[in-house]
This record gives structure tokens, C-alpha cells and sequence, in this order.
């Protein structure tokens, strides 16, 4: 595509992709996010495309195409967020979704449904109670969010900067440049009342506005894309479903704050979203979108992608600067902050991937549709990864204000394998919410000002569910453990005090634990919260806090009895067996690894405490259900 040099020619090329699409018989969009990519969809689309191929049915899509042709669009789309049903196949304009497609269902698709417009049932989705679901929009894990920052994810190519266009991209950056100054840029975004989706929830035009009242030269826009939170992937699937969104934000901030220059931090561990990245700045580089007099502008604004080791610290703002200029990733004391002396001492704009994403919409549409969404103070949606114990795990996006019970039972379908006893909010440095002792919680509105009032955080966005078969002093010290591995080193209260945490919890969940122990945590936790030098330090006694204020008595039958109220520390668990029911068959015996199971034939057998290495072999093989463990 040749350059655009000037207003008038973007909107006649968005009128042209506009056209691209209308003459598409159809489209089909297979998701190619990491997760379906991981089970297949990537050989579901090539088999697909050589059915097509060998029918003569075009469907490879571009400019060239005179509507008279009216070819089939085969998409690589961004992730369609159902991730538990994966590989996901959408057929438009129908709506339709198929679920669990395998290679095999190829030839059936195409010849039922993309040529007969005919659905295959046992591809759709089917509820608990058997009802059918053809069309995505009426799916209940659908049908209940509002998707702003994932509003195009799975619904165009991933890849392709037209298709981007022809759905309204680069709009708002049409509009910022011509239409609106930087002081009116930052107040509409102020007025939206956007805040913060990284975890902290800072006031964005706030944050705009002190970087555009700096006075320097050079002044940096930097997008946070190093996710480092257990369970959490909605960042990632930004960056890899709808690249040019994630782009059009930052742009627009650089044209509100006057910087010129941007970078993108992400970690290594997402090449997928690396490599659609990259093709997504070159593609708007060869349009004239970046670069040099953006639109024959004055404004200039150039952007590069900076990839992190993994290290979780770099979430962090003054460590990821750090990273990005070459040295190691640790954080740095404050004042100056970040808006005052960021990237190379330079002011500098730092929002993660979900805030820019929300940018272009708040423009196109305005503050006060934005305002409209959510309550007061927490206007906008937020992106969940919904994960652990639910039937319908995956990517959703719901109003902020959206209850704890709406997000598991409605859309998450509910608890899988018992009952719901506890969400973990806002990853490591989060809080644990429970329901057996605070009912208020699963009714509780999801939002940055609730969650602070009960010790618990948005974060990032990652949603952990968990049954009543969750230990939660495991829990926490698995994120303990998470905390303490990451942690930097540079300041004591978190170097030390995380260790010393992690060997208490360690001591409790291997039966060595005293009341002694839960006084020590609670002393660490309040001396490592007032002491660390940055946020993820601040907060990493989080789980250990939340779990010990709704689920004392857990530590304690740990500490007291010496027993797991939910089976799993292993150390804690004790097998026996009853001599009413054992038969004598020898065969939990023969199954044992260490010979810790005496009997005779025939008789009821013994285990002897001392021996045994609680690995659950008798109670698996007994035949007689005569083995409990306690």
C-alpha cells in the first residue's frame, strides 16, 4: 500500500477496507491467540485454506479484490477469550461459533456451513442443562460482558492493518491530530475518568497532564506489556488480537503530552505478541501512521519493542525503565517520579497494555459515553482472566462494578469439581476473597475503591477460583514462594523479610508449625508492608494478610492439630485403614512403595505411621474403600 501523506487520503482508504469487507460473503476467523494456537487452531486454518484452495473458492483477501468476486475471508484472528472450549472457529455473517474444532471437522464445516450456511450441532455450544447455542452473541459467557478494550479481538485479522481501518482504526488519531489540541486531549481523557487498568488505578489524564506541563525537549511514551502475574494473559491477548489498538494508544498519548518517541516492554516469554507486534509498526511505518509527519503533520512520533528477561520486578515503572535502557531491572527510590524523570531521566508516560486500548474508544466515542459504564469514580470496563476451579475459564471483559457472583455463576458457569470457597484478586501482591465467612464478598462490585476497603486489589486482572478442596495456607505460600523468587534483592524488608515468611509458611504446611509462627508472619507482613522500597514489595505479604483474615482457623488446625482441613499438605495427612472393611487382599501392600503396610491374608492389614511417605498408593488401589485419609 502506498503512503498516506494527508487527512483525505486515510478516509478514502478506510472507505475502500470498508468496501473489502462488505464484499466478503463471508469470513471465517479461526483464533490464533496462544492458547487455541496451543491446541491446533493453527492446522485447523491451513487444512481449511487448502479445502478452499482445491474447491477454487478465493480466499485469499485484499485490496485488489473487485466486490464481484465476493470471496471467502480465512482470518487468523486474535484470541475469542472462550478459552476453555479452544480451538475456537467463527463463521460471520452468521455469528456463528464452533467450539473444540479438531482438523478432522474441516471439510464437514465447509461443506455445511460455509458453503450450505448450515450449522453442525455437536460443534456448538451446549449448556449444563443441554440447550444449544449456535451464535457467539448469545453464548451466557458472552452475553453478559461489554467488551471496550477487547472490542475487536476475534472479530478481525489480527494481522492486517486494513481490516483495522475499515472497523474505525486510527481514527482517534485522526481526530487528535486535526480536530483536538493537547490540552483538550487530556481533559477528555480526564473527564472519562480513566484510570490505571495495570493494578494501581492512577487517574490516566492526570498522569497525561503532569508529563505535558514538563518542560523538555524529549519526552517518552512507554506501554507496560511485561505481565508477570500467575493466570493472567489479558495483556497479552491485547497485543496479539488487536496490535494496532495498543499502537493508536500510545500515539495519541504521545500527541497529548508532546512526546515523540515510544517504547513497548514485553517480556520474551509472548513471541506472538512480539512478532504481531512488529508487523503491526511496520505495516502503520509504511503507511505513514508512525514516523515522520504522521498524516503531513508536524507531529512525528516513532515507536520500538523492548523485550524483558521475565523477571516479575519489571512490571514494576522505574525497574521496567531501568530494563529498557540496558541496565538491570530493580526499582529505584521516588521522588523523582517517573512523569518527572522516567526513560533516561526524560518525562515520560507509562500506562500498561489495557489503558491504551481504552484511549482510542474514549475519543471516538467520548467521556461521557465512557462515564456511562461502571460507578462513580471506576468508570470503564475491566479485562479478567478468569481461572482455577470454574467450568468456563478464559478472557472476559465486564463493566467495572460487576459482582464477584456475576463473573463466576453467570458468566464463569460456576465452580467445577465442589463447592466455591475463595478468589485470589490481583496476582501475587493480591488478597484472598472468601465466601464461607464473608458472604458480602461474592456481592461485593468489582472495582478499584471496593476491593481497596477489604484489603484486596484489581491488579492486573487475574482472576484465580478456587473449591473447598484449597488449602489456603498453601495458597499463600505458593505465592510467597512466587514473591520471593522474584523479588530483586535491592531492599531488605523485601530480600529478607519474604525469605523468612516463605520459611514459616513452609514450616506450618509441613506439620513444624506453632501459634508462634502465625504471631511472626503477622509482625514480617506489617514490617515489610511499611519498609519495602516499591509496590510489588509493599504488597507482597498480600495473600499471607488476606488468608489469615478469613482463614484463621485453617492456620490454625495446621498449627494446633497438626491436620489440613482440606487434604493437601501432604505432611499433615494421615491414611488408615478399617479393620471392619479391610478384606485382607494384600493389594494396598503389594502397592506400596516403602513397605509400609503389614497384614496376612485375609486379615485387616496395619500401616505403620512411621514408614509411610502419605503418597496415597493404598487408598488408590483398595478396592474396598477401607483406606480414608485424614
Amino acid at each position: 500500500m502506498e503512503r498516506i501523506s494527508n487527512r483525505k487520503q486515510l478516509i478514502a482508504l478506510r472507505e475502500r477496507c470498508a468496501g473489502l469487507l462488505r464484499s466478503q460473503r463471508k469470513q471465517v476467523l479461526i483464533c490464533a491467540g496462544t492458547g487455541c494456537v496451543a491446541g491446533g487452531s493453527l492446522q485447523v486454518f491451513e487444512r481449511l485454506k487448502t479445502l478452499m484452495e482445491e474447491r477454487e473458492i478465493p480466499c485469499t483477501v485484499t485490496l485488489d479484490h473487485g466486490p464481484h468476486e465476493h470471496p471467502v475471508g480465512m482470518k487468523k484472528s486474535g484470541c475469542h477469550g472462550f478459552c476453555e472450549c479452544g480451538p475456537l472457529l467463527r463463521i460471520e455473517p452468521m455469528g456463528l461459533l464452533y467450539i473444540k474444532v479438531k482438523v478432522e471437522d474441516c471439510e464437514e464445516i465447509l461443506e455445511k456451513s460455509i458453503l450450505r450456511d448450515e450449522v453442525i450441532d455437536r460443534l456448538i455450544y451446549h449448556d449444563a442443562e443441554g440447550n444449544a447455542f449456535a451464535r457467539q452473541d448469545d453464548i451466557p459467557f458472552y452475553r453478559q460482558q461489554t467488551r471496550v478494550a477487547l472490542e475487536h479481538c476475534g472479530h478481525i485479522n489480527a494481522e492486517s492493518i486494513q481490516e483495522y481501518i475499515a472497523v474505525g482504526g486510527y481514527c482517534a488519531l485522526e481526530k487528535a491530530l486535526f480536530e483536538m489540541t493537547p490540552e483538550q486531549i487530556v481533559e477528555e481523557i480526564s473527564a472519562s475518568s480513566l484510570r490505571g487498568r495495570g493494578g494501581g488505578g492512577f487517574p490516566t489524564g492526570k498522569k497525561w497532564r503532569q508529563v505535558l506541563e514538563q518542560k523538555s525537549d524529549i519526552k517518552y511514551v512507554v506501554c507496560n506489556g511485561d505481565e508477570g502475574d500467575p493466570g493472567a494473559f489479558m495483556d497479552r491477548s491485547m497485543m496479539e488480537g488487536d496490535p494496532h489498538r495498543v499502537i493508536e494508544g500510545m500515539i495519541v498519548a504521545g500527541i497529548a503530552t508532546g512526546a515523540h518517541h515510544g517504547y513497548i516492554y514485553v517480556r520474551a516469554e509472548y513471541p506472538l505478541a512480539v512478532a504481531r507486534l512488529q508487523k503491526a509498526i511496520a505495516q502503520a511505518e509504511e503507511l505513514g501512521l508512525l514516523g515522520e509527519h504522521i498524516l503531513g503533520s508536524d507531529f512525528s512520533f516513532d515507536l520500538k519493542i523492548s523485550q524483558g528477561a521475565g523477571a516479575f520486578v519489571c512490571g514494576e515503572g522505574s525497574a521496567l525503565t531501568a530494563s529498557i535502557e540496558g541496565k538491570r531491572g530493580m526499582p529505584r527510590v521516588k521522588p523523582p517520579r517517573t512523569v518527572e524523570k522516567g526513560l533516561f531521566e526524560k518525562p515520560t508516560v507509562l500506562n500498561n497494555v489495557e489503558t491504551f486500548c481504552n484511549v482510542p474508544p474514549i475519543l471516538n466515542r467520548g467521556a461521557a459515553w465512557y462515564q456511562n459504564i461502571g460507578p462513580e469514580k471506576n468508570h470503564g470496563t475491566k479485562a479478567f482472566a478468569l481461572t482455577g476451579n470454574v467450568c468456563n475459564t478464559g478472557l472476559i471483559e465486564v463493566p467495572m462494578g460487576t459482582t464477584l457472583r456475576q463473573i463466576i455463576f453467570d458468566i464463569g458457569g460456576g465452580v467445577k469439581d465442589g463447592n466455591f470457597k475463595a478468589v485470589q484478586i490481583g496476582g501475587p501482591s493480591g488478597g484472598c476473597l472468601c465466601f464461607n465467612s464473608a458472604e458480602e464478598h461474592l456481592d461485593m462490585p468489582l472495582d478499584f475503591d471496593s476491593l481497596k476497603k477489604v484489603g484486596a486489589m484489581i491488579g492486573s486482572g487475574g482472576l484465580v477460583v478456587m473449591n473447598d478442596k484449597s488449602c489456603m495456607v498453601e495458597v499463600a505460600r505458593f505465592f510467597m514462594n512466587f514473591t520471593q523468587n522474584e523479588s530483586c534483592g535491592k531492599c531488605v524488608p523485601c530480600r529478607e523479610g519474604t525469605k523468612r515468611m516463605l520459611e514459616l509458611l513452609n514450616d506450618i504446611v509441613e506439620g513444624r508449625g506453632t501459634e508462634e509462627h502465625i504471631h511472626l508472619l503477622e509482625q514480617l507482613a506489617d514490617t515489610i508492608s511499611a519498609t519495602a522500597l516499591c509496590g510489588l514489595g509493599k504488597t507482597a505479604a498480600g495473600p499471607v494478610v488476606s488468608t489469615l483474615k478469613y482463614f484463621r482457623d485453617e492456620y490454625m488446625a495446621h498449627v494446633v492439630d497438626h491436620t489440613c482441613p482440606a487434604g493437601q499438605c501432604k505432611a499433615l495427612l494421615s491414611y488408615t485403614i478399617d479393620p471392619e472393611l479391610c478384606k485382607g487382599c494384600t493389594k494396598c501392600s503389594r502397592n506400596c512403595p516403602v513397605g509400609a503396610i503389614s497384614g496376612t491374608v485375609k486379615k485387616p492389614h496395619v500401616i505403620d505411621q512411621s514408614k509411610c511417605i502419605k503418597c496415597g498408593a493404598c487408598m488408590e488401589n483398595c478396592s474396598f474403600h477401607a483406606i480414608s485419609r485424614g
